[in-house]
């Protein structure tokens, strides 16, 4: 299991913390949560067979990567406005 990202951002005058993190092969998921005042607002999910190839593809390397584009992505959807 990967350690994930975490991001604390301001948008529009409201702060917002985000937290991406990887459940690991026996629960392959990437997860990312967008936390407003401490409450969950938005909570992403994403299969590992959703971003990664499957057999050796799925290497540490290739999941931290899949786990940062996943965070930085779910950033910039949140500073454009498209989320929560």
């Amino acid at each position: 299991m990967e350690k994930g990202f975490n991001s604390d951002i301001t948008v529009r005058g409201q702060k917002y913390h985000i937290q991406t993190e990887d459940w690991g092969r026996q629960n392959p998921f990437l997860v990312s949560r967008i936390f407003c005042n401490g409450a969950v607002m938005k909570t992403i999910k994403t299969p590992y067979d959703m971003v990664l190839q499957t057999g050796p593809q799925q290497t540490t390397e290739a999941i931290r990567l899949a786990l940062h584009r996943q965070h930085s992505t779910v950033i910039d959807t949140l500073m454009t406005g498209k989320l929560p």
